[in-house]
């Protein structure tokens, strides 16, 4: 899958999380359709695509083995390197652990390492 498919399958799958995860509305920016996503956030969620391509691939297929935990760790850890990448001093939220992390957003981490090895099966 090309990056910028990936990059679109990230953030609709990340929508879709949020929309089942959060506990009541979601701020408006959290779920911001892709023709509306700033050029960062695609850029971002193109590259957290491709980690996770990558790892999975890499894996042979057993990454498929790791928990649900595990798999939105990776997510996280991802992002967060790609939020030090786009702001030269990244809100703390943007670059929280995975212990600081909302249960919405781990769940919805998860969701989107899920989706992502689906897609490539």
């Amino acid at each position: 899958m090309p990056q910028h498919e990936g990059a679109r399958l990230f953030r609709e799958t990340w929508i879709a999380g949020v929309r089942a995860h959060f506990p009541g509305e979601p701020k408006s920016g959290y779920v911001t359709p892709w023709e509306e996503t700033p050029d960062w956030e695609r850029q971002a969620a193109g590259a957290v695509y491709e980690q996770v391509a990558q790892f999975v691939q890499l894996s042979d297929g057993h990454a498929s083995r790791l928990s649900r935990e595990q798999k939105g760790r990776f997510v996280a850890t991802c992002w967060t390197a790609q939020m030090f990448k786009q702001f030269g001093d990244p809100k703390p939220g943007y670059v929280a652990d995975w212990p600081e992390l909302p249960s919405w957003q781990q769940e919805t981490d998860a969701d989107i390492f899920e989706a992502i090895e689906k897609s490539l099966s």
